[in-house]
């Protein structure tokens, strides 16, 4: 690497900046993005919902259940792969997200809104999910 590539990397105090495939992979790593990731991979039908076993509590997992087979978020290959666009949480109280993510499908966004609680075993689980209604008004709408 070249003198001139090395002191562009770093900040005026001489610390190093990550590059961005390490930012990448610390966005991805926080929890809202992961589960917002994982979602819809299922929701698409590219990931099996067994896969979120471990990862949903009760409610939710048996909410993937009922939407699964649907595969609300399914687009026609190639033209129309949906993928997450923006993802942004809150956190209401300590132990809760409540994360959203906007999901380009085609031309238009489709919503995407979870909760995930912090367990005792200090592992994210998502509690609840609701997918905004399809963009003709049908399919899966509010839980």
């Amino acid at each position: 690497m070249s003198a001139a590539a090395a002191v562009s990397r770093r900040t005026a105090g001489g610390a190093a900046l990550p590059t961005p495939g390490a930012q990448r992979r610390a966005q991805e790593r926080r929890p809202h993005q992961w589960f917002a990731r994982q979602l819809l991979r299922t929701l698409t039908g590219e990931l099996p919902v067994h896969a979120l076993l471990g990862h949903a509590l009760p409610a939710a997992y048996d909410r993937l259940i009922e939407l699964a087979p649907l595969a609300p978020l399914r687009g026609t290959w190639p033209h129309d792969v949906p993928t997450l666009r923006e993802c942004g949480l809150s956190r209401p109280c300590d132990g809760v997200i409540e994360a959203f993510a906007r999901i380009a499908h085609g031309e238009r966004l489709r919503a995407l809104a979870f909760r995930l609680e912090l367990g005792a075993d200090a592992r994210w689980r998502c509690a609840a999910l609701d997918i905004g209604p399809a963009p003709d008004g049908s399919g899966p709408g509010p839980c």
